[in-house]
C-alpha cells in the first residue's frame, strides 16, 4: 500500500499537465508524511508467533522441557529451537556454491564440448533449467520428495508442504538438518533438484527442441528426481508424523540402509542413465562417425569443469548438513579423489592415444567428483585415493564402449554419470566406514559385507525406475508433440543456436 501511494504521488507530479509549485509541495508533503509513518515504526520488534496447535508445530522444532512438553513464552507462543548461526552461515554457502555449478560450470562445460553452431543452445538449456526446476521444486518437488510420507510406504511425499506451507523460515525442521532454518534446507536442495535435470542436457545437445525440453525437466523431475530422493533422503517425524504407527522412519531405501551422502544415487545414477535412454531413443546426430565433432572451445571446458569442483564443496561438504566434522572429511575426501581421478585419466588417455588430453583430465575431475559423491562423508583419505583411480578406469572404459557401440550420448553423460555414480555407490557399500558420520556404517572393507548389497539394491532400483519413466516420458511427449521432440534435420544441419535462438556463439566484424 505504501508503495502504491509512493507511485501514485510520482505519477502525479510527473504529469506533464500537472507540474504546479502546488502539485509539488502536496508531492513532497505527502512523501514526508510516509516517511514520518515508516520511522515510527520498529522493524526489529516484528517478528512471527507460532502458538500451540499451529498447523506447522509437528513439522518443526521447539524448546521442550525436561518432560519433552513444548515451553511457551509469556504471551503463550511456542519457543523455537536455537539456529546455530556457524551452521546457518555454511548451509548458505554452501547453498551458493551449488548453484555456482549449474548457470556457470555446467554451462561453460557443456557449452565448452559442443559444437559452435550449437553452444548458444546448450548454455540456455542449462540456464533455463535453474530457473524452471526452482519453481517446480518450490511449488511441489520439496513436499514429494522430503515432506510426510504418502501412505508410509517410503515411495513419495505428500502435497502437504506444497508451495513451502508449513516450511518455517525461523525455526528448524524437526528432522532434516535441526540447527538451521528449514528454508535454509529447502534452498540447499533446490539447487540439487535443479542440477539434476541439467546434467541431461549433454545427451539432448545438438538435437532437442528447445520447447520439448523445458516440459520434459518438469516432468522427469517430478518422477524421477523426487521419487528417487524420497527413497533416498526422505525422514518423518515417529509414525510418519502420528499417520503411520508402523513407518520406519525413511525412505524405503533408508530403511534398508543404503548410503548416500550427497547424490551419487539421487542424482547422477538417475540423470545419467536416463540420459542413455534419450539418446537412444533420439538417435544419432546428423552425420555422427562420419564427420569430425569435437569441443569448440577447450578453454571454456577447463574453466567449466574447474567451477563444477569449486562448487562441489558445498555439494559434498554441505550435505553433513551443519559446519560439524564430517563437513571436513567430506571436504577432504572430495578434493583427493577429483585429484587422483584427473590425473589417472589424463595417464590413461596419453597411454592410449600417445598424448595427454586437456579434455580428458578436465573429464576425469568429473569422473572422480561423480564417484566421490556418495562416499564423501563415509570414507578415509587413502579411501578416496583408491576411489578416484577407479573412478577414472571405469568411466574411461564406459567411453570407450560407448564409442565402439555408436551411442551417441553427445557430451558422455552415461559415461561420467552413470556409470561414475553406480561405481561410486557400490565402492561406498565397500569403503564407509561408520566413525566419519553417525549415521553411516562400515563397509565390505571394513567387515559389513551387508553394506555392498544395500547399497547395490539402492543404486539399481533408482537406475531401473530413471530408466524406464524417461523412456516413458520420452516415448508420451515424442507422440504427443508436434512434429516430434528432435529437430528436423535441415535445422539441425544449420544449428539450433540460430533457429531456436536467433542468436550466435561468437559475432565478428
Amino acid at each position: 500500500m505504501l508503495l502504491f501511494k509512493l507511485s501514485s504521488l510520482h505519477s502525479y507530479m510527473t504529469d506533464g499537465k500537472t507540474k504546479s509549485i502546488l502539485d509539488r509541495k502536496i508531492y513532497f508533503l505527502g512523501l514526508a508524511a510516509i516517511i514520518a509513518t515508516l520511522a515510527t515504526i520498529n522493524f526489529s520488534d516484528i517478528a512471527f508467533a507460532y502458538a500451540p496447535g499451529d498447523p506447522a508445530e509437528v513439522y518443526s522444532l521447539w524448546e521442550t522441557d525436561e518432560e519433552g512438553n513444548p515451553v511457551v513464552d509469556e504471551e503463550g507462543n511456542l519457543v523455537p529451537a536455537p539456529i546455530d548461526t556457524g551452521d546457518h552461515a555454511w548451509m548458505l554457502t554452501a547453498s551458493a556454491l551449488v548453484l555456482m555449478m549449474t548457470p556457470a560450470g555446467l554451462a561453460m562445460f557443456y557449452g565448452g564440448l559442443s559444437r559452435q553452431k550449437n553452444a548458444v543452445n546448450t548454455l540456455h538449456m542449462v540456464f533455463i533449467t535453474t530457473g524452471v526446476i526452482a519453481a517446480q521444486f518450490a511449488l511441489w518437488g520439496y513436499s514429494l520428495a522430503f515432506g510426510p510420507d504418502a501412505g508410509g510406504y517410503g515411495f513419495i511425499g505428500t502435497l502437504d508442504w506444497a508451495g513451502l506451507q508449513n516450511v518455517l523460515h525461523d525455526v528448524p525442521s524437526n528432522q532434516y538438518a535441526i540447527t538451521i532454518p528449514h528454508t535454509t534446507f529447502v534452498a540447499f536442495q533446490m539447487m540439487f533438484a535443479i542440477i539434476t535435470p541439467a546434467l541431461i542436457v549433454a545427451s539432448v545437445a545438438e538435437r532437442m527442441k528447445f520447447s520439448a525440453f523445458i516440459i520434459f525437466i518438469v516432468i522427469w523431475a517430478t518422477f524421477v528426481y523426487d521419487f528417487a530422493a524420497h527413497w533416498t533422503w526422505q525422514i518423518a517425524a515417529p509414525d510418519n508424523y502420528g499417520r503411520n504407527p508402523d513407518y520406519c522412519g525413511f525412505g524405503w531405501t533408508g530403511c534398508l540402509g543404503s548410503l548416500d551422502f550427497a547424490g551419487g544415487t539421487v542424482i547422477h545414477i538417475t540423470s545419467g542413465w536416463s540420459g542413455l535412454v534419450i539418446a537412444l531413443m533420439l538417435g544419432r546426430r546428423l552425420g555422427y562417425g562420419k564427420i569430425p565433432m569435437e569441443p569448440h572451445n577447450i578453454s571454456l571446458v577447463v574453466l567449466g569443469a574447474a567451477l563444477l569442483w569449486t562448487g562441489w564443496f558445498g555439494f559434498n561438504a554441505g550435505s553433513a548438513g551443519a559446519a560439524a566434522s564430517n563437513a571436513s572429511s567430506a571436504f577432504l575426501a572430495t578434493q583427493i579423489a577429483t585429484g587422483m581421478a584427473a590425473v589417472t585419466w589424463a595417464l590413461i588417455s596419453w597411454a592410449h592415444t600417445g598424448r595427454p588430453s586437456t579434455v580428458g583430465a578436465a573429464t576425469g575431475a568429473i569422473a572422480g567428483l561423480v564417484a566421490i559423491t556418495p562416499a564423501s562423508g563415509f570414507v578415509s583419505p587413502m579411501s578416496s585415493i583408491i576411489i578416484g583411480i577407479l573412478a577414472s578406469i571405469v568411466c574411461y572404459a564406459a567411453l570407450a564402449f560407448k564409442n565402439r557401440r555408436k551411442w551417441d550420448d553427445a557430451l558422455d553423460t552415461w559415461a561420467v554419470h552413470g556409470i561414475g555414480g553406480l561405481a561410486g555407490a557400490l565402492l561406498t557399500g565397500i569403503f564407509a566406514e561408520a566413525r566419519f558420520t553417525s549415521w553411516g556404517d562400515n563397509g565390505l572393507a571394513f567387515g559389513n559385507p551387508a553394506q555392498l548389497y544395500e547399497n547395490a539394491v539402492g543404486a539399481f532400483a533408482a537406475l531401473a525406475w530413471a530408466m524406464g519413466i524417461t523412456a516413458l516420458i520420452i516415448k508420451i511427449m515424442d507422440v504427443v508433440w508436434p512434429g516430434g521432440i528432435r529437430v528436423t534435420p535441415k535445422e539441425e544441419e544449420v544449428g539450433l543456436d540460430l533457429v531456436q535462438h536467433g542468436e550466435r556463439a561468437y559475432v565478428s566484424g
